[in-house]
């Protein structure tokens, strides 16, 4: 008994330690971070991501999920653009995450204005932002000051990384995981309301799945066999899929959700009011969803002189 009351400060001590660190890396962060150091960085990034949007709409969407699968690995640190570690073909990502070269063209016109400055982790943010606002969506002042890491890691892509196929009770957990509450899960999922998807993602729910509008499911399958068609694409929202809004809401009362876990935010469960309250106000949906880039943009982040700054966001600075 003596040595558990001694050890249960040291866990408290280390518990605090961790906690404070964390704030400051938080408070490390701001806006006006490149105030000084790159002052037309947004205006930099606005314009490539201006014309990367206008050439393919769903390149907004694109660089929304890629943010998203940066920061739930290893948190929001640039790990997914590096080439090399398999992060980036890791099953949730291969054939699947897309929008590399598109940061590539907005790192060589920052590094252009702004040499050695700014991180690829913050661009990447910075982009996501404005994927979301040119296809209709919110703007946000982004918090910026992040380093990128020295390291990618396939395992946590695959262990950390929410499948299409996950329960209501898996999607709560993985987003705990990273600090983030169920209503941040659900506003997150509202990115949905953009993009495309692959027939292999969402095939068992058009074929298997009871929970799912007939007629919805038999659109799908036109396009999405059984077997083969891996590939072969669907708009994840069968409203508007290039406006940002709150029609994937609306499409999940009427079971039109492209995924299984997306349906799974409306099921009976403990999701259900919350996603009628979205379909039903879009000021809500947008307000919280910005509140929620903004806490999953914080998850993990480097900073101070933690990292580096890569020249080149495929790899490793030599």
């Amino acid at each position: 008994m003596q040595q558990l009351a001694m050890a249960s400060p040291t866990l408290m001590q280390c518990l605090v330690v961790v906690s404070l660190l964390s704030c400051v890396a938080h408070a490390q962060l701001s806006p006006t971070f490149y105030a000084s150091s790159c002052p037309n960085l947004q205006s930099i990034v606005r314009a490539a991501m201006t014309q990367a949007v206008g050439s393919e709409q769903r390149m907004g969407a694109s660089l929304l999920r890629l943010f998203f699968h940066d920061c739930f690995v290893q948190g929001c640190d640039g790990s997914i653009l590096l080439d090399a570690g398999g992060e980036k073909t890791a099953g949730p990502n291969l054939n699947s995450v897309r929008g590399f070269e598109v940061i590539d063209t907005i790192k060589r016109n920052v590094e252009a204005a702004c040499p050695g400055v700014v991180s690829c982790a913050d661009i990447l943010a910075l982009a996501a932002r404005d994927g979301t606002n040119l296809l209709g969506g919110p703007t946000w002042s982004v918090p910026l000051g992040r380093r990128d890491s020295t390291t990618a890691s396939a395992s946590l892509a695959n262990s950390n990384l929410p499948p299409p196929t996950a329960s209501l009770g898996t999607l709560i957990s993985l987003f705990g995981r990273q600090g983030l509450s169920p209503r941040d899960m659900t506003a997150l999922s509202g990115a949905h309301t953009i993009g495309q998807a692959r027939c292999t993602t969402f095939r068992g729910r058009i074929y298997g799945d009871t929970d799912i509008n007939a007629s919805f499911a038999a659109l799908r399958q036109q396009t999405c066999p059984r077997s083969g068609g891996d590939g072969n694409l669907a708009p994840i929202d069968v409203q508007t899929p290039v406006r940002f809004d709150t029609a994937y809401f609306t499409n999940l009362l009427s079971r039109r959700g492209l995924f299984h876990s997306d349906q799974e935010l409306f099921n009976g469960g403990s999701q259900d009011a919350l996603v009628r309250q979205y379909s039903a106000s879009a000021s809500l949906f947008n307000a919280d969803f910005v509140a929620a880039m903004i806490r999953m943009g914080n998850v993990g982040v480097l900073t101070g002189t933690a990292g580096q700054i890569r020249r080149n966001c495929r790899v490793v600075n030599s």
